[in-house]
């Protein structure tokens, strides 16, 4: 790729700065002025790194925090902060190659560029000069940093955010759940991470269910170790009141999850009813642009895509022609007939403009006045606050709907009864404020089994409002807040990182039963299992690094996950521990392998696809997939030619937090701060992170000097 020369990339910085309207001699006549009122802001802001290298970003308004803020993401991973941009552009293709078309073509079918430049051009002017300052903390660093090699974005414009956070909601999350597959979609085989869990776990206690009398709140979110879903913890104080420390995605303007001095909030991935299908007719051959609607007709909009591809001779524009009746976006063919689909808000956009408002709220009302926006389309959200109050909410911009049609399935586009109906306000989503039982957990299940008694009933919702159910997360969850004695912060805790195996409590028995009626059929098949048999009933239970039982177990529950070995036909249940018996054998000539000898925790490139390497240095974790009821997870996939398997999801960000007169918090990153292998944060909590623990998350200007090891101003 040309490389813009330094002065030239100046340039380019000083005409971001003026506005983009303004041509490069324009700017040149104008840059002093600019630049200084950038100096001034970047010699006002300061970047204070903990002995974790966390950013606590201290400035006078909250424009020169996020400036400040946007500077020490890319010091920690510039790679990331363009990549994210990259994709939400719909521009990936021009470094991966034709592979990713598919990505590119749906992210320029939901028009998100186009989309993000209107909601830019109408915000606020508080708004804007937010996202301004998103864009030129990046600009500054390209700018102040002639070492940097952006591979494609030499500069940031202040629209990307909010299209960043649209390809977060819409196409990392929103398409995957519209019942196409990939022969109809095929973006949904190139998308990054595309075959990871996306789950998350998050609880709330009210002081009735802490020692302290003070309510706290688990924040877990489990998304991919690598790639655009990554967390990035970091802390904002502004002079103009805003004090927020969490975390968020790489490229985002400031935490989307976390906490401030007196509230904080969580969210899960759920799944609410925000897009529907719809069949259109285009059955005109005079005009094929004609799609039924009612009596008659509407005339379709097509435009065509230039999509950038890297080819051997250099990039290339392949053009891609596109179509979207008043519905949306035609995305996919069935039998012959085009699919359109609409998706709530995808337009509006406004989704910072409600975290910020969350972020910067001082009280329940005020949090739920925020929430009520219903800007963010999706996400269960769980909070907490130093008055004690709990809240948990099914969110989403969930459209109204006639209850006549099957709203999972696709719809007929020609009849008009099929439209939207405006959107369910926020008091009509399922949700619980103080529940007499003392605490509320969401693990991606139903609403409907959020706490022990006293749930939101599914009958006082239409059908289409949610679709999911009950998961072995939850239960376990339920389990542990509705037993465990008053917690403490460090009970807390040890409980986010709880390694109980609730699947085990029914399968095991069933394999034992298993192998006793096999010791009355073929005594000798079954002797040659006595030993794994012994393990498995001996085991408590309970996920370790150093537990044989849990190896065999979790590899055993694989066949039964696959849908390969019925649990109710005792020969099967043999014949599967016996495959996992040879298989764990083969792998390291020895059955009894203790399950941190396979489940590890190791760190290649930002993007997951340099790969794991058993010869590079790795970490044992004693986290396990969630499907297995286990509160930790750790999702480790089996690789071709390795004998470890190595983590791509699971607890990511991990946080604890108790609203007292003081907050106090705890968290953890899985491996560091910083991307860069050479890096002192690069891998410094995974150590942390593989045995359970928490780091201290210091929050006070005096908890922040005690434990400082740089301070610094952006451009420095």
């Amino acid at each position: 790729m040309n490389r813009f020369p330094f002065t030239h990339r100046l340039s380019l910085l000083l005409a971001f700065l003026v506005g983009s309207s303004l041509s490069l001699g324009q700017a040149s006549s104008s840059h002093a002025q600019q630049m200084e009122k950038w100096s001034k802001i970047a010699k006002r802001v300061t970047i204070h790194r903990d002995s974790y290298g966390v950013p606590h970003i201290y400035g006078p308004t909250d424009e020169s925090v996020i400036f400040a803020y946007l500077y020490a993401q890319c010091e920690d991973n510039f790679w990331q902060v363009e990549q994210n941009y990259i994709l939400s552009l719909g521009r990936s293709a021009e470094l991966a190659g034709p592979s990713a078309v598919p990505a590119d073509v749906l992210v320029r079918a939901l028009e998100i560029p186009r989309y993000a430049r209107q909601e830019f051009a109408t915000a606020s002017p508080h708004i804007r000069s937010l996202c301004e300052a998103t864009a030129a903390g990046i600009n500054f660093y390209i700018a102040t940093h002639p070492e940097v090699q952006p591979r494609l974005l030499e500069q940031i414009e202040p629209w990307y955010p909010m299209a960043f956070t649209r390809y977060v909601i819409y196409v990392m999350f929103v398409s995957r759940t519209l019942g196409l597959n990939p022969s109809e979609l095929p973006a949904l085989s190139s998308l990054p991470s595309q075959q990871l869990p996306l789950g998350s776990n998050m609880w709330a206690v009210n002081g009735s269910r802490s020692e302290t009398g003070n309510a706290m709140l688990f924040i877990n979110p489990h998304q991919p170790f690598f790639g655009p879903g990554q967390w990035y913890e970091g802390h904002l104080v502004s002079g103009e009141g805003w004090n927020i420390s969490g975390a968020n995605f790489f490229a985002s303007p400031s935490p989307t999850i976390g906490h401030n001095e007196v509230l904080g909030w969580s969210h899960t991935v759920n799944r609410p009813d925000i897009a529907d299908i719809y069949v259109e007719t285009f059955d005109k051959p005079d005009n094929p642009l004609a799609y039924r609607y009612g009596d008659s007709y509407r005339q379709a909009n097509e435009w065509t895509e230039q999509v950038g591809v890297k080819t051997a001779e250099g990039v290339i524009e392949q053009t891609v022609k596109l179509r979207k009746t008043h519905h949306g976006p035609i995305l996919a063919v069935r039998d012959g007939k085009p699919l359109a689909v609409s998706f709530s808000r995808l337009a509006e956009g406004h989704q910072f403009d409600q975290w910020y408002a969350m972020g910067r709220a001082r009280s329940m009302a005020e949090f739920k006045d925020a929430m009520s926006k219903l800007a963010v389309p999706m996400f269960n959200t769980m909070y907490a606050d130093q008055e004690g109050n709990i809240f948990y909410i099914y969110n989403g911009a969930i459209p109204k709907r006639d209850l006549q049609f099957n709203w999972r399935q696709p719809v007929d586009g020609s009849n008009p009864a099929t439209e939207w109906k405006g959107i369910h306000s926020m008091d009509e989503l399922p949700q619980l404020t103080n529940p007499p039982t003392g605490f509320l957990q969401n693990c991606n299940q139903t609403p409907f089994t959020t706490t022990g008694s006293g749930n939101p009933r599914a009958e006082d919702f239409p059908p289409y409002m949610t679709s999911e159910s009950d998961n072995a997360r939850a239960q376990i969850s339920r389990r542990i807040l509705a037993n465990w004695d008053p917690f403490t912060l460090d009970s807390w805790s040890k409980a986010a990182f709880d390694t109980t195996v609730l699947a085990a409590e029914k399968a095991v028995p069933l394999i034992v039963a298993a192998w006793e009626k096999l010791g009355q059929q073929d005594p000798e098949r079954a002797k040659r299992l006595a030993e794994p048999v012994k393990v498995l009933r001996e085991w408590d239970q309970v996920s370790r690094v150093d537990s044989v039982g849990m190896t065999l177990f979790a590899y055993w529950h694989e066949g039964i996950r696959r849908g390969q070995v019925d649990p109710a036909d005792p020969a099967a249940v043999i014949g599967n521990l016996e495959q996992v018996v040879g298989q764990l054998q083969a792998l390291a000539g020895n059955w009894a392998i203790p399950w941190g000898a396979t489940n590890r925790l190791q760190r290649s490139h930002t993007s997951g696809e340099a790969g794991f390497s058993d010869e590079r240095d790795s970490l044992p974790v004693a986290g396990a997939p969630g499907w297995l009821g286990v509160v930790f997870n750790f999702y480790a996939q089996p690789q071709a030619g390795l004998r470890r398997r190595y983590g791509v999801a699971g607890h990511s960000f991990v946080s604890t937090v108790e609203f007292g007169s003081r907050v106090k918090a705890r968290s953890i990153l899985v491996f560091g701060q910083n991307a860069d292998p050479e890096a002192s944060h690069y891998f410094d909590q995974a150590a942390i992170y593989a045995r359970g623990e928490f780091k201290p998350a210091w929050f006070t200007r005096r908890e922040i000097r005690s434990h400082l090891e740089s301070r610094y101003h952006p451009g420095q």
